[in-house]
């Protein structure tokens, strides 16, 4: 029996798998490499959402919140702990910005729950070079190792 790496599927993919195509060429070529990697890589892992994932994923407009709820209903819901409430407090503290606090939660409960990667098009406070090295030292403190934070592009070039 293979062993799937464990996923953590934030926000922005489910954003991005159903809106409608982008007029910004590079958003658009995001967009299609989310669909790509939805429909051809993710029975590679074994992917999770939290209950963060799902109440921002269900803001917006009701038509397309429907249609990210529907993309994300068979997926597994991981628990908010309170070891997932401290790291997300140390990272504010420490990395994110006190107006990102989901992003921070994003990263605490895929840390907690150990998952192997963390899957997002968040660039700003998750997928940022700068940000990674210090989010890696913030969870590496309080026991935990940071999950391989990555793009679908960039996931689709890893070899496991």
């Amino acid at each position: 029996m293979v062993i799937k790496p464990k996923l953590y599927l934030e926000t922005t993919i489910p954003s991005y798998l159903v809106s409608k195509p982008s007029r910004d060429l590079r958003l658009a070529a995001d967009q299609e490499q989310t669909l790509e990697w939805w429909e051809e890589q993710r029975v590679r892992f074994e992917i999770f959402i939290s209950a963060v994932v799902l109440r921002e994923v269900s803001k917006g407009n009701p038509e397309m919140s429907q249609k990210r709820v529907d993309a994300l209903s068979h997926i597994p819901i991981l628990s908010l702990t309170e070891e997932s409430e401290e790291l997300t407090i140390r990272l504010l503290d420490e990395v994110i910005p006190a107006n990102a606090a989901d992003d921070a939660a994003h990263i605490a409960i895929a840390a907690v729950h150990r998952m192997d990667f963390l899957l997002t098009w968040n660039c700003k406070h998750i997928n940022n070079r700068y940000t990674i090295r210090r989010i890696e030292q913030s969870c590496m403190k309080m026991g935990y190792t940071c999950p391989v934070i990555a793009t679908p592009t960039e996931l689709m070039t890893i070899e496991l």
